[in-house]
């Protein structure tokens, strides 16, 4: 079992009402790896994510996760995996020992190993200060982290986070970027949602880019940029028909096609190492009288290749859990499961 993948699924498919949430999708998780699912909102991650932890089952398709077979074997899928969501689902009136504690004792733990679990995820997690507090004195970042451990108690293999950072500030997301990290170094397979681009290119081996509910796009975060090659022009302008007008005028100079987001007022363009190019991106603006608030070169980056695969920039979904969430319906640009 130790050569088999923690997710294999092939063929995946989940349609609502008329709309195909999910269309033919393929994925493998490597044991011991992190892989990214990116998509823009109503892509399907979330759809997927509840296929593949038996919250939904699929119309069509094979999945074996865990070494188990996602159809035939629903409830060793359930004791092998651990779930978090996009809202961390703790019992705000309990402690965070408490809430540690009571997962343990569901996943079958004698009291005293739940106890000495939850003490050893609350110091790993650095809870330790807070472990008597109700969870609803925590920050934000506290709760999702306390999420996260509740995800682990059971020690699963593997690991399925759906969004989990939403709504953190930027200190909060390091924290736990840093536990991820930790967790997949000491060998959990983790499947990770995310609309952060920066957060995928840090933390997974592997990418799949879904759109509308089919593959568009899967290898590692280099590969990914690799396709699309060379440096990146990056410019700003008014929002609108000047920032399309840009896109036209610049064209020739880029060595594939612009990506343009003309609602933000956003450029990239695709150039070679050439040391005429700013001369004649100048030239080129003055004739047809333009003018940018801001233009950078760069490396490229997932975002450029995301808004090239998908024709628009991703956005951190806002939308809350109404019973199905918008990812399962919107065919354009939670709950817990088992730990």
């Amino acid at each position: 079992m130790d050569d088999q993948p923690a997710i294999w699924a092939e063929g995946l498919t989940k349609r609502f009402g008329h709309v195909r949430a999910l269309d033919g999708v393929d994925l493998e998780l490597a044991t011991g790896r992190l892989l990214g699912l990116l998509g823009p909102n109503g892509a399907g991650k979330t759809t997927a994510v509840r296929i593949l932890t038996t919250l939904l089952r699929p119309d069509a398709g094979h999945a074996r996760v865990a070494g188990f077979d996602l159809r035939k074997e629903r409830d060793l899928v359930r004791r092998h995996v651990g779930l978090s969501g996009q809202f961390a689902a703790v019992d705000s009136y309990l402690s965070g020992r408490e809430n540690l504690v009571m997962v343990g004792r569901l996943t079958g733990m004698t009291r005293r190993a739940a106890h000495a679990r939850a003490d050893e995820l609350l110091g790993r997690f650095g809870l330790g200060e807070v472990a008597g507090r109700q969870a609803r004195t925590y920050s934000g970042g506290m709760r999702r982290r306390l999420d996260l451990a509740a995800s682990v108690v059971g020690a699963p293999p593997v690991l399925f986070l759906d969004e989990p950072t939403t709504g953190l500030d930027p200190h909060g997301r390091l924290e736990l970027w840093a536990q991820l990290e930790e967790l997949t170094g000491q060998g959990t397979s983790v499947l990770l949602t995310t609309q952060y681009l920066e957060e995928a290119d840090r933390l997974a081996h592997d990418i799949v880019v879904i759109d509308r509910g089919s593959v568009i796009a899967e290898g590692t975060p280099e590969q990914l940029k690799r396709q699309l090659g060379g440096d990146r022009l990056e410019l700003r302008t008014t929002p609108g028909p000047q920032a399309q007008q840009l896109a036209n005028v610049l064209a020739s100079l880029g060595s594939g096609p612009p990506m343009l987001d003309a609602a933000a007022g956003r450029l990239v363009l695709p150039v070679s190492d050439d040391p005429s190019l700013l001369p004649r991106l100048v030239a080129l603006m003055a004739d047809a009288g333009l003018s940018v608030s801001d233009l950078s070169l760069r490396r490229l980056t997932l975002d450029d290749v995301f808004l090239a695969l998908t024709g628009r920039p991703t956005t951190p979904d806002r939308s809350r859990d109404r019973g199905v969430q918008s990812d399962d319906f919107a065919v354009s640009p939670t709950t817990k499961g088992a730990r």
